[in-house]
């Protein structure tokens, strides 16, 4: 699951608490771009055992952040892969003792508030109508029979558009990026580790 401001994207959380889990044992995912994923597994958790799962392990991965990709750029590198993969055998360890207890997961309730209107990509003159960024757009943002109109109200800023672009032609404003990386820098400039909890 990705962190979003500290938060689960809101369309996720509805498609998470349409499946079924029947007691199936869990592990929560949540990936962020190094800055702080705040409520984001706690959020996760209390979805995840609404759809009928049993948690059995969380993990907050680091990777490259999806607005400013300056920040933790080539992550998850060999270091985070070592880290979970040796953390993937304690899980199994832990399935194979047949052991079932939650973990402490960290965060609060009730969650924080979301934040304001993200950054919304632009198709700009490069733009082909190709249409490889609505077919990839997880929440239909963008219009298939035009991709140069895009439902702002449903895009959740989480930039698949422009990384699927062949053309390179989607863009957030410049000015806004260069003010969301200045905010970010003093956060997300130290190395951050994957958090675990077992």
């Amino acid at each position: 699951m990705p962190s979003y401001g500290g938060r689960v994207p809101a369309v996720a959380v509805e498609r998470l608490t349409m499946l079924r889990g029947q007691g199936a044992r869990a592990v929560l995912v949540c990936v962020y771009g190094n800055r702080a994923y705040e409520d984001t597994l706690v959020e996760l958790e209390d979805a995840a055992k609404q759809a009928g799962f049993r948690v059995i392990a969380a993990v907050a991965a680091i990777a490259e952040h999806s607005i400013a990709r300056q920040f933790a750029a080539g992550r998850p590198d060999t270091q985070d892969v070592k880290q979970l993969s040796d953390f993937a055998r304690q899980i199994q360890r832990k399935l194979s003792a047949e052991d079932s207890t939650e973990p402490t997961i960290p965060g609060n309730r009730p969650y924080k508030k979301t934040g304001g209107a993200g950054m919304v990509p632009k198709p700009t003159k490069e733009c082909t109508k190709c249409g490889a960024c609505a077919a990839e757009c997880p929440v239909q943002a963008i219009d298939k029979e035009n991709p140069k109109k895009v439902d702002e109200k449903a895009c959740i800023s989480c930039m698949r558009c422009i990384s699927v672009c062949p053309h390179s032609a989607r863009k957030v404003n410049p000015v806004m990026l260069a003010a969301a990386s200045l905010m970010l820098k003093k956060v997300c400039s130290e190395r951050k580790d994957c958090q675990l909890f077992l």
